[in-house]
């Protein structure tokens, strides 16, 4: 193949892209072949190469959004600058001195964009590009309670346990989620992760819809919970700042 050749695929790939992270996602076959102007053929070949990557998941009924890696790589390069939402960010670390994260949700799970480390003695696995389940992390149950019904029991079905607190029967987190929507803030107290709970309040777009949320992390035997509760007005209130920079 000649590099002229390698060029042009380089940049057919890039379109394609590109058309999978236009607004209003996920997109089918034939939007992101219409965006861009490429046969069908070529569109969804290149998609199985960026699906494959990680670049780029499938919904599982035909339609396409961004995957972990393009989120990875986005925060990469928007952490070499001082944005705004970088500055919010850092301001409300120090303020509850507790590890903090920015995820966006992806289809079926949610991927970790910021993370703002505290500064006491143990640090959280948690990284950038890092994956995260829907139904049993503070993000996660965020982004869950304000999705529309149907949308959300499609993606209560088959919850696997991730700890013993774990909950995975899908009438008990629907009942937990009309709380979060109340409360406007949710809790993952060891269910993701043992010793570790999180509360998180949700990344709303001008619809309402949630794109992601903002957590506290925090280790169990350092924090107690009502020490972490302390901060859930002030993480609604970030989240609500941070919210049009992700929208």
């Amino acid at each position: 193949m000649t590099s002229g050749a390698s060029e042009g695929s380089a940049l057919r790939t890039l379109r394609v892209l590109e058309a999978v992270a236009r607004p209003g996602g996920p997109h089918r076959l034939g939007e992101i072949s219409a965006a861009t102007g490429i046969a069908k053929p070529s569109t969804h070949r290149i998609l199985g190469g960026l699906t494959g990557s990680g670049y780029v998941v499938g919904d599982g009924d035909g339609a396409y959004g961004l995957g972990p890696r393009s989120y990875a790589l986005s925060a990469t390069i928007a952490s070499a600058e001082d944005t705004g939402g970088d500055t919010v960010l850092r301001r409300f670390q120090s303020e509850v001195d507790q590890t903090v994260h920015v995820a966006l949700r992806s289809g079926d799970h949610a991927i970790y964009v910021r993370k703002v480390d505290s500064e006491g003695p143990y640090r959280m696995a948690s990284r950038i590009g890092g994956v995260l389940p829907l139904h049993c992390t503070a993000i996660g149950k965020a982004v869950l309670a304000h999705l529309p019904d149907e949308e959300r029991a499609g993606l209560l079905r088959g919850l696997p346990a991730r700890t013993e607190r774990t909950l995975t029967d899908p009438a008990a987190l629907e009942r937990e989620l009309a709380q979060v929507r109340a409360d406007g803030y949710a809790l993952d107290d060891e269910e993701n992760e043992p010793t570790i709970r999180c509360m998180a309040a949700p990344l709303l777009d001008r619809d309402g819809r949630p794109v992601g949320g903002v957590s506290i992390s925090t280790i169990t035997f350092q924090t107690p919970k009502e020490a972490l509760l302390v901060h859930s007005a002030r993480l609604v209130e970030t989240a609500a700042l941070l919210a049009p920079l992700y929208t």
